[in-house]
């Protein structure tokens, strides 16, 4: 005769099986992770940078996670998209930009810097030996810009220039889009172009100090004549239409990082952040709205 003691472990070795079953049949259908980070240095850098945490990730989640290297944000955004990029590192407009272009993805985890900083800058740099001292002062001179889906390499520049009254295509001699963050400083450096957007944590957090540390410049060569307010840091995103226990183990993998493998999770911002913490699509309404208004400025100019 079955008793009440019995029908409980009967129904929680169910539960059990069913969990079991159901990992194995997100397994089946997905023998394989593809995750890919928008571009902000060069190829060699991303890998090193990412490396040991991929590593980590295919530990965790329990199949082999591949880094995709892309060529540039669209690249990120239209893989999503397909659906052939589970996992994404964004920026924030980029991640706004595939959401409302059709990508079916949901931020999971954001960046945090130290002491809880959910956000960083938009700066422009200049050579520290040019005159220049404010924006006013490029008229003429040619601009470095990132990617058209960058935040702080092209949105928020934007939105900065038109509260300044400037229309960076008729201000500038010209507007030169770089790729990446590291190629925008490349560019300064080498005076094919006068100023450059960058992103911008601290003084010693920022896409400069990491080129300088790397020995790709030397930090003192440049200085900052603009600093935005502040930008909400960048998510991660993954496919909304992945099991549940499938983003479950992505989730956790990424929240438990800093602590299940301190070396992976500091290699990814050389130790200057805090670990990640979960987010969802709301922080980046006010993105979403940054994106309409750079859209409406492109179509003004258009017409």
């Amino acid at each position: 005769m079955l008793n009440r003691r019995t029908l409980i472990g009967a129904a929680l070795a169910g539960l059990a099986l069913a969990g079991a079953a159901e990992a194995q049949d997100w397994k089946a259908k997905y023998p394989e992770l593809t995750f890919a980070i928008v571009p902000a240095e060069n190829a060699s850098g991303v890998t090193d940078r990412y490396g040991p945490f991929v590593d980590y990730l295919s530990r965790e989640i329990g199949v082999p996670v591949k880094l995709r290297i892309a060529n540039d944000y669209a690249a990120v955004i239209e893989g999503q998209k397909a659906g052939n990029i589970h996992i994404a590192f964004h920026g924030p407009s980029s991640y706004a930009r595939a959401v409302t272009t059709g990508a079916r993805i949901e931020p999971f985890v954001i960046e945090v810097g130290k002491g809880g900083v959910k956000g960083y800058y938009s700066v422009f740099y200049v050579k520290k030996d040019s005159p220049y001292q404010k924006i006013e002062d490029l008229k003429g001179k040619n601009l470095g810009l990132v990617d058209p889906n960058s935040t702080s390499g092209n949105n928020v520049p934007r939105f900065a220039l038109d509260k300044m009254k400037i229309d960076p295509e008729t201000f500038f001699g010209k507007v030169v889009y770089t790729g990446s963050h590291e190629n925008a400083v490349i560019a300064l450096g080498q005076g094919t172009v006068d100023a450059a957007a960058n992103w911008w944590n601290a003084e010693d957090d920022s896409n400069l100090a990491r080129m300088a540390n790397k020995g790709m410049v030397k930090k003192d060569d440049f200085r900052i004549i603009f600093k935005s307010d502040m930008i909400v840091n960048s998510p991660y995103a993954y496919l909304s239409d992945l099991p549940a226990d499938l983003k479950a183990r992505i989730a956790g993998a990424f929240v438990d990082a800093a602590k299940k493998d301190k070396a992976a999770f500091d290699k990814l911002s050389d130790g200057k952040n805090d670990p990640f913490e979960r987010v969802d699509h709301k922080a980046y309404q006010p993105i979403i709205e940054l994106n309409k208004f750079v859209d409406d400025l492109r179509r003004k100019k258009a017409s």
